[in-house]
């Protein structure tokens, strides 16, 4: 099974020991404050006013005594993502405190967001985004609180992390194995977690209604992608459309100033232009 579908990937994370390996290799954490204990939190984050919209997460949980941790797996990537990220973040943000409870009490939020898909404006190698809050001056001064981490999977080359095994890894987990692998690559069977996580991919795990829900959910990522792409294209071709009709407008307007420079009558212009009286009256 690909570990990338929703129903595998939420099924491999809900292992905390799995999760927490991999939250700690991919998300930037300073020295010393790895995580060891998560709790794990509804992944369905309702807003307080009810009009509001709802938003569900892959994975949310916080830290025993502190920050809190969004994952998500995204197989399209598409404008709006982005901005579904920083809503479910900062909703995260909002639900930590009751009524009355002080501010001090709001700890940092963590959103982890692997797309199989590239989506930034950047170069071919550069897969790992990371994005903080910080003084647009200086920006070694931060404001702790919101950290957002984008992981564009298709980028990713094993050797341009080899520092940090356990990130090399899970990524090559999340790139490397999906429905058409028939052996493991060694170096993820010897690794507990990995080879934990490959355990639960093997098909003969799942019911007949889970199968049927994976395949379900490929058809509908693939039809996302062939909607998108076509929505693509159509915008592209009328975009070309508009910019020829603006060309030949503007070819039109100046030939009509010519004519009327040189005394020519409003009527013959426009038999000759195709302008309308009043647009040529108006030059």
């Amino acid at each position: 099974m690909d570990p990338k579908a929703d129903l595998t990937f939420k099924l491999i994370f809900e292992h905390e020991d799995l999760l927490i390996s991999l939250l700690n290799a991919l998300l930037p954490l300073d020295e010393g404050k790895q995580i060891e204990h998560v709790e794990y939190l509804p992944a369905e984050l309702v807003p307080e006013n009810p009009g509001k919209k709802d938003s569900v997460v892959d994975v949310r949980c916080r830290e025993t005594g502190g920050r809190h941790f969004i994952v998500e797996m995204q197989l399209n990537w598409n404008n709006e993502f982005r901005q579904r990220v920083v809503l479910n973040a900062a909703k995260a943000v909002v639900k930590q405190l009751l009524p009355g409870e002080e501010y001090k009490l709001v700890q940092p939020v963590y959103s982890l967001n692997l797309i199989n898909d590239t989506g930034f404006e950047s170069g071919p190698d550069e897969f790992y985004h990371d994005y903080a809050i910080v003084d647009v001056a200086h920006n070694d001064r931060r404001i702790e609180g919101l950290r957002f981490v984008f992981i564009e999977l298709p980028k990713f080359k094993p050797k341009t992390i080899a520092e940090k095994k356990m990130a090399v890894l899970w990524l090559r987990f999340l790139t490397e194995i999906n429905a058409r692998t028939e052996e493991a690559p060694a170096e993820l069977l010897e690794n507990p977690e990995t080879a934990k996580a490959l355990k639960l991919l093997e098909k003969s795990a799942y019911t007949e209604g889970q199968l049927i829900a994976y395949d379900r959910f490929w058809d509908a990522v693939y039809r996302e992608r062939v909607f998108y792409n076509d929505g693509f294209k159509k915008g592209e071709a009328k975009g070309h459309i508009e910019g020829r009709a603006k060309g030949e407008l503007d070819k039109a307007l100046e030939s009509a100033r010519r004519m009327k420079a040189d005394g020519m009558s409003a009527e013959l212009i426009a038999k000759y232009t195709g302008l309308s009286i009043e647009v040529i009256n108006s030059l």
